[in-house]
């Protein structure tokens, strides 16, 4: 790379792709080679793997909210935001939205967020695992908890914080549910979103993403959960959802930064603000 070339700006040499029958044979090793080639070819159908790296090659080489704009835009998806454009300027936040779509709504709000602010000025705290997905990973941070990259993991947030970078999070962890009043919303959040703002002295911008899966994502999750199945079977399901997605809209709403310390002061536990957080989206 030339040495003056921005990193955020580097880049890939070719696109990323799905391979989902190399992924499987390298997670299980030696014991892969018992598995016959034809039990994949559903596998793969499943999760859309023909359509997904379609739209991976269409993104190349684009990176970061650039690499956002060209999945939506090559999925025909409109997104309407408001509110971003009133928060202070200069001012550096802690964003915290609920999770609909499980990856969709990730995507869009890179592409909000690094338009507005620029990519090098944004991070988004994700499962490890999204780290593969080599378009976002400058704006990616992993949240990791176990061991020497739960260490490397703690060290890269906080300097984050410490730079003054906008901070996304999720703080569901998980993706919206549909609950037994027939409300499709996030689970629990957890506090350490609020543990964050305060360490850090951020305020607290609350988000709105609205959208939903298909039905029949929340029916599997609800299957799943009375069949007493403790592996997240649903969440395979949320590569498909993507590519269902076509043509859909969406609105993102970005409410009133909160100051979490003011509200720890008056005697609040981080939980119970975290709750509150989470109200405070679905008022929006």
């Amino acid at each position: 790379m030339n040495p003056n070339q921005n990193p955020q700006t580097d880049i890939m040499s070719a696109p990323l792709k799905i391979n989902l029958t190399e992924i499987i044979r390298q997670r299980l090793g030696n014991r892969s080679k018992w598995l016959p080639p034809f039990l994949f070819r559903p596998l793969e159908h499943l999760i859309r793997q023909d359509r997904l790296n379609q739209l991976l090659e269409a993104a190349w080489p684009e990176e970061g909210s650039g690499f956002s704009a060209r999945i939506l835009a090559e999925l025909g998806i409109t997104v309407k935001v408001e509110g971003l454009s009133q928060l202070p300027q200069g001012e550096a936040f802690e964003f915290v939205s609920n999770h609909p779509l499980g990856g969709l709504d990730g995507i869009a709000l890179v592409g909000v967020l690094g338009a507005h602010y620029g990519d090098e000025n944004i991070r988004v705290l994700v499962n490890d695992m999204l780290m593969n997905v080599a378009p976002l990973k400058d704006v990616f941070l992993p949240v990791n908890k176990y061991g020497s990259q739960g260490r490397d993991s703690a060290r890269q947030i906080a300097a984050a914080f410490e730079a003054g970078k906008q901070i996304l999070m999720f703080p569901a962890g998980l993706v919206s549910r549909l609950h037994p009043d027939g409300v499709v919303r996030d689970l629990e959040w957890q506090k350490s979103c609020v543990v964050k703002a305060l360490e850090y002295g951020r305020r607290v911008v609350p988000v709105h993403f609205m959208g939903l899966n298909t039905p029949r994502f929340y029916r599997l999750a609800r299957l799943r959960k009375r069949l007493g199945i403790k592996v997240n079977l649903e969440q395979a399901m949320l590569p498909a959802e993507l590519c269902r997605a076509q043509g859909a809209r969406y609105e993102i709403r970005f409410g009133a930064p909160v100051d979490v310390g003011a509200m720890r002061a008056l005697g609040e536990s981080p939980a119970a603000i975290a709750a509150a957080l989470r109200a405070t989206v679905y008022e929006l």
